[in-house]
């Protein structure tokens, strides 16, 4: 099982929505994809069983946090991050850029050395290079490893934006170099550039001659609005090479994703599903539901009456209410298979549909409503 070579194939087309399949040595990912994020090798309040009951081919896992803890030798001794969280899925790991600008105390960022950093869990002095990041998922035995990048926050300041683009592709070279060659494992590259179409072009291009199994996009989600977003992808997407999956980062609600797939992205990963569900925002093909609001109290429908998975349809709106007034456990971790299940309901219909040749129609039913 574990022989096959890292490949991708599009098998239809509608437009710009492209049907597609991963193939990985622990298994095939029909794209698009949702990757459900299991950040510190859980996907929070779920069990990987379920998560894989969920339709899920894929999940991501984040370099930061496990460098931090466990730390990447534990897992190495575990026998590699799929036997340490018991998950026989492909895993992606992010490179950990991100969440040392967002989450760490952030020293300085070193053209030589990387990322030196603070931890903000207890504050120790960390150094991430492209280098020690490659070698980190080299070590969790990720199958689609990501170069490390730097993700700055949204500017309109063209410099700030082209000089941290120019960092990342001399990170970008630097990590495929550490990575070598491995056909059995993908290393993806990562477009920064912001909402500048001629520094996207450029990181782009250099990317490209590098050479890279997927490229990203990375430095959205991070405060643009949805029509700005779209406007990279419109811009950015058809300059992509056909036969390589593309991959959005960080992305994001349904309405995202639909504007997105037509736009010709394959891949997504976000924290909403779960996220949300620990809050008491549930996911439905009705539109988002707050089911803290006391208007459920005494509603007791199901959130959706055609969810038998997992007998979500059997809880009502009006016990849902009650967990989470009650901050009872249960509560939290319903919405996010509720959540999760839903947003794999959401990738089956637009795979569907683009084999169908009605996913435009598919995308303008729901892009307003989810």
């Amino acid at each position: 099982m574990l022989k096959k070579n890292f490949s991708f194939k599009i098998s239809a087309k509608e437009k710009n929505a492209r049907l597609g399949i991963i193939n990985t040595q622990r298994g095939k990912i029909h794209t698009p994809t949702f990757m459900p994020v299991g950040t510190q090798a859980t996907v929070k309040g779920a069990f990987i069983n379920d998560i894989i009951k969920t339709g899920a081919e894929v999940i991501l896992s984040n370099t930061y946090h496990l460098m931090l803890r466990p730390g990447v030798e534990r897992v190495k001794k575990a026998g590699g991050l799929h036997k340490f969280m018991n998950c026989k899925l492909p895993i992606l790991t992010d490179s950990g850029g991100f969440q040392v600008m967002s989450l760490s105390k952030l020293n300085k960022i070193d053209r030589e050395k990387g990322a030196i950093f603070n931890s903000h869990i207890d504050g120790k002095k960390y150094i991430l290079s492209p280098e020690e990041s490659i070698r980190i998922q080299k070590g969790l035995n990720s199958d689609i490893l990501m170069v490390m990048d730097e993700c700055p926050k949204k500017t309109y300041d063209y410099k700030k934006i082209e000089e941290s683009m120019n960092l990342s592709i001399d990170w970008a070279l630097r990590s495929k170099k550490a990575f070598g060659k491995n056909s059995k494992k993908a290393l993806f590259g990562i477009v920064q550039g912001g909402l500048f179409r001629d520094l996207r072009f450029k990181s782009l291009s250099k990317l490209l001659k590098i050479g890279f199994d997927g490229y990203a996009l990375g430095g959205l989600a991070v405060g643009e609005t949805q029509k700005e977003m779209f406007e990279v992808l419109e811009n950015i997407t058809p300059k992509i090479p056909q036969n390589k999956p593309r991959y959005l980062m960080g992305v994001g609600t349904p309405s995202d994703i639909l504007g997105a797939v037509k736009r010709g992205i394959d891949m997504f990963d976000c924290v909403m599903p779960t996220r949300s569900g620990r809050t008491g925002l549930a996911f439905t093909w009705k539109g988002r539901i707050n089911i803290r609001n006391a208007k459920y109290k005494n509603d007791n429908t199901p959130l959706d009456i055609n969810t038998a998975k997992f007998n979500l349809n059997k809880y009502s709106k009006n016990y849902l209410n009650h967990l989470f007034n009650t901050n009872e456990m249960l509560g939290s971790m319903l919405l996010t298979l509720n959540n999760i299940n839903f947003y794999q309901e959401l990738m089956s219909s637009i795979r569907k549909n683009i084999k169908k040749g009605t996913f435009l129609k598919f995308h303008d039913k729901y892009i307003n409503i989810l």
